[in-house]
């Protein structure tokens, strides 16, 4: 396969994830609103199953290439990214319905905030994928995919179900139309696949970064769980008993036993 081939299969790759955040709409095709105590379920689901994706994927095949000094600039590189992405956007709240409403100046911001948040996710896609064609796994239409490339499209697949979800709950309050807001949450996530391709083109013909890579990847994903995912849980969950804290839990161990099968393969 030539380099155009693969670049198309790790963008496909990351647009799948995108897509998959549009599911997380479907629930508003049949109820009306989504219990506060699901929502935080969904969320802890959402962080167990970064913080797997990240240490039994990232980290353990970043250790299988690379040693862990190589690994730890990566991480801290990559929780600085998002550290700097938010104090940039840090002033500015924007209404999810804004989407529609959006001129080009503020569609830009929106965009940089989307980045910021869906981005990361999107480099952890790529670089799983740098050993395309070049080693053993499971083929598909032609390709050799690595096992590592199939886990964390899955996990980031599965995970991106719940934040579609939550997007959703305040466009819904807004009467917002179903498919729009199906529409909405895909678009949310369509940094993905820009991240992919950048994160695999840069791992694939700069083999000595691919450590740095997965620690890149993995740092920035462990870093959104702490400061975003659990907040918004804890948030979403302050009117329950204990504030949410039990349903946070079983969702997060939920999450990497769900991941943990996948992890061994």
């Amino acid at each position: 396969m030539g380099a155009l081939a693969n670049l198309t299969l790790v963008f496909l790759a990351g647009l799948l994830t995108a897509v998959a955040t549009g599911v997380g709409a479907l629930p508003f095709f049949f109820y009306e609103d989504i219990q506060p105590r699901w929502n935080v379920v969904l969320w802890g689901l959402a962080s167990g199953i970064m913080i797997s994706a990240s240490v039994f994927g990232l980290v353990k095949e970043g250790l299988a290439v690379g040693t862990p000094r190589q690994i730890a600039p990566g991480i801290l590189v990559g929780v600085l990214l998002v550290v700097v992405g938010h104090r940039a956007i840090t002033r500015y709240e924007f209404n999810p319905r804004e989407y529609e409403e959006a001129d080009y100046r503020k569609l830009v911001l929106i965009l940089g905030i989307l980045t910021v948040h869906s981005f990361p996710e999107g480099v952890a896609v790529g670089v799983s994928f740098a050993d395309l064609n070049l080693g053993v796994g499971p083929s598909f239409f032609g390709f050799t995919v690595p096992v590592l490339a199939v886990f964390m499209t899955v996990a980031i697949s599965i995970h991106n179900v719940p934040e579609g979800t939550a997007i959703s709950i305040p466009l819904r309050s807004m009467g917002v139309s179903k498919w729009r807001m199906v529409w909405w949450a895909v678009f949310s996530s369509l940094p993905q696949p820009i991240g992919a391709v950048l994160a695999f083109a840069f791992v694939r013909y700069a083999r000595d970064f691919l450590p740095f890579g997965f620690g890149f990847a993995a740092g920035a994903m462990v870093y959104l769980v702490v400061t975003e995912f659990l907040p918004e849980a804890l948030e979403a969950g302050k009117e329950l008993h204990n504030g949410g804290k039990p349903e946070l839990v079983a969702g997060v161990l939920a999450g990497i036993l769900l991941m943990v099968p996948l992890a061994m393969i």
